[in-house]
């Protein structure tokens, strides 16, 4: 059996303590004829991997598995097809979402909704992870990237991209409809970016003065610190008036329930982000929607729209074997955007 290089988690811990170890384990081989191996030229370091590694999100069952290969935002070179691929060919570059598997017959799959199927099978959740040198993917959940789209560029798009383009979709953006977006890292300035294209007003917050600086380059038409204190609803209103419409990326039910404070009656809140259950006045008309990343065709559309329209992707590339010291700056908030490790 043909060996790689992965960073494996045994148990979930702080990531001070560098849970991560880089092993060598038994490469991924084709098992299927519709499955393609990839060699691994990227994978995006997401926020929600560090929850998953530090064990906040058990309760929610994640990790589903342990051992397991982190990393769910991979693009890589295919090197073998199985027998029954027709959408690609060796050498084609492709990347992967969270979404490594659907049933593909229940009824979300059916509706094009397979990235709610209870069968689901997630990226980075065993040990199909990216923080790998190879990985193997059914052709029917693998998206082609353009020849000339750099694969650390790419990578974060299979995440953070669709996660945002989702999310500013769920919002029903239209012409000046004023937008707050909540947390503005690696989802957030691109959420920044999509919102822009549909001709929204966007007000970014963070707690970061490094971040709210990236959403100012990055086209938003105002950005205000956040804060826990009454006075921030209170400058926000003198401001920019009420909110049309919020997206939180911020994965704080604080955030969460002051971003509900700051949107109009009748308007329209998308938690983008693991919390518990949000207060909101029933006769104040609000709709709160959740969103997860999106479908094959969705994935499509943000690395045509990425393409065609040149969006900016903030990313640092590192090592694989650095998945530690990463995700531990992530965690204190020094990473502007997208860390990329590059096996």
């Amino acid at each position: 059996m043909n060996k790689m290089r992965a960073m494996v988690l045994h148990h979930c811990a702080l990531i001070e303590t560098n849970p991560l170890k880089l092993t060598q384990i038994d490469r991924h081989e084709i098992e299927k004829p519709n499955e393609i191996l990839l060699k691994i030229e990227a994978c995006g370091v997401c926020h929600s991997q560090l929850h998953g590694i530090e064990g906040d999100w058990k309760d929610i069952g994640i990790p589903a598995n342990l051992p397991l290969v982190p990393g769910h935002e991979v693009v890589g070179k295919i090197i073998e097809i199985g027998s029954g691929v027709t959408k690609f060919k060796i050498g084609d570059r492709v990347g992967i979402t969270p979404l490594l598997e659907a049933c593909n017959v229940c009824q979300y799959c059916k509706e094009g909704k397979e990235q709610l199927c209870e069968l689901a099978i997630i990226t980075g959740e065993s040990l199909k992870g990216g923080y790998a040198e190879y990985i193997t993917v059914s052709e029917n959940f693998a998206t082609k990237i353009p020849e000339n789209m750099k694969s650390e560029y790419a990578a974060p798009l299979f995440c953070a991209g669709i996660t945002a383009y989702k999310a500013v979709k769920a919002v029903e953006p239209k012409i000046n409809k004023k937008i707050g977006i909540f947390g503005i890292g690696g989802v957030g300035h691109m959420a920044i970016q999509f919102a822009k294209l549909e001709n929204c007003q966007v007000i970014a917050f963070s707690r970061s003065k490094n971040h709210l600086d990236v959403a100012k380059k990055l086209g938003a038409n105002d950005t205000m610190t956040f804060s826990e204190k009454p006075e921030f609803l209170d400058e926000l209103k003198k401001t920019h008036g009420m909110l049309d419409g919020a997206i939180v990326f911020a994965p704080a039910d604080i955030v969460t329930e002051i971003a509900i404070k700051s949107v109009k009656k009748g308007g329209l809140i998308v938690i983008a982000t693991v919390g518990k259950n949000p207060t909101f006045l029933a006769f104040e008309e609000k709709t709160i929607r959740g969103t997860v990343i999106g479908s094959t065709k969705d994935m499509e559309q943000v690395i045509k729209i990425c393409s065609e329209e040149n969006l900016t992707v903030i990313t640092e590339t590192y090592s694989l074997d650095k998945a530690n010291e990463v995700l531990k700056k992530l965690k204190d908030s020094q990473i502007q955007a997208r860390a990329v490790l590059i096996p």
